[in-house]
């Protein structure tokens, strides 16, 4: 999960700069405050399609202070964390080339997103169990 919101802090921060011309990767604040949004925007975007990121009051320059205000969607998240997903799939190759596998149980918030589970099922041919949740799982 931390990967994930790195990879979405850097787009975040890159968009804001793009837009505003004011780069926040060196400001601590700023950071954390993208921090908390992108996990929020991750906890959005495995049940919509699209969210927006409203950061009020992100940062401050001569002309005045400065709003973040970018839409999100689902596909971009994905796209953004694609290669962390894939990466991910190659220990699971290895672990279970000789395992006799009857379930798969996902294990952390991370795995909420959907993008996750599909790969997942794509990966073992069958869907993860609902029944447990991957917060309280070990």
């Amino acid at each position: 999960g931390e990967d994930f919101d790195l990879r979405l802090i850097d787009y975040l921060a890159n968009e804001f700069k793009k837009d505003v011309g004011v780069d926040l990767h060196h400001d601590p604040l700023a950071l954390q405050r993208l921090k908390e949004a992108s996990e929020k925007a991750k906890i959005e975007l495995s049940s919509s399609q699209q969210t927006d990121i409203n950061l009020p009051y992100i940062t401050a320059d001569a002309s005045g202070p400065k709003h973040l205000n970018i839409r999100l969607t689902r596909a971009k998240l994905e796209s953004l964390v694609e290669r962390l997903i894939e990466k991910t799939i190659e220990p699971c190759k290895i672990a279970i080339k000789d395992a006799e596998i009857d379930d798969v149980i996902l294990v952390g918030g991370q795995t909420r997103m959907p993008k996750v589970q599909e790969a997942v099922k794509e990966f073992f041919g069958k869907e993860a169990r609902k029944d447990v949740n991957p917060d309280e799982a070990v």
